[in-house]
């Protein structure tokens, strides 16, 4: 792709380093932003700004949040005897959306992947773990993908817990193997966390 400007072929390249953008899509947002009004991308670029250098991780559930304790643990009327165990951020918000579930959770950053380098210590496990042996979570869901990475990371907190009284529990299987919870629509998604079964039924455990 040839540019007539250096400042347009770098601001392409920059915009294509978005996860699912290519060179052709990232010229069109990048042309697209040079006819509207210069204060609204300006706007666009403070809000960025901002957000890199001012937001911050929930010290309870590591939720990305704009002050100490996020909304959700913050709220007096959540079941905090109840965790959901979640990727990021994103499987938070598709959760919320479903209006069917009142306890908190408890996001890990991540899943264990050896293929690409991210190990247990690579993600917010550990204070998983030390959370639930202090004895006041009655339960936890897991609610990661449906993908090996996902299952692995579910059973290797699993066995962490071994000999801790607390009961576990997974997502039903209304999202199909390999899927993302971000994608799953709100009413399978909101089915699943209803109708979610002890972890050791998935493990094909009587």
């Amino acid at each position: 792709m040839e540019f007539s400007s250096k400042l347009l072929e770098n601001a392409v390249y920059e915009m294509s380093q978005l996860p699912g953008i290519g060179k052709r899509t990232a010229l069109r947002l990048v042309l697209h932003l040079l006819r509207q009004p210069k204060e609204q991308t300006e706007q666009l670029t403070k809000a960025l700004q901002v957000l890199r250098q001012e937001i911050k991780f929930c010290k309870s559930c590591y939720s990305i949040s704009d002050v100490a304790l996020c909304q959700i643990c913050a709220n007096p009327n959540r079941n905090h005897d109840l965790i959901c165990v979640v990727e990021d951020i994103r499987d938070v918000m598709a959760i919320e959306n479903t209006s069917q579930y009142r306890g908190v959770y408890h996001v890990l950053g991540g899943k264990i992947s050896p293929l690409d380098g991210i190990g247990p210590q690579d993600l917010q496990i550990k204070p998983l773990i030390e959370k639930v042996k202090e004895g006041k979570v009655k339960e936890l869901i897991f609610a990661l993908s449906a993908t090996m990475e996902g299952d692995t990371t579910n059973f290797y907190i699993y066995k962490q817990l071994e000999g801790v009284k607390v009961l576990t529990s997974t997502i039903s299987r209304g999202i199909g193997v390999n899927d993302e919870l971000e994608y799953a629509d709100e009413v399978t998604l909101g089915r699943s966390i209803v109708n979610r079964i002890p972890f050791e039924k998935a493990l094909g455990r009587s």
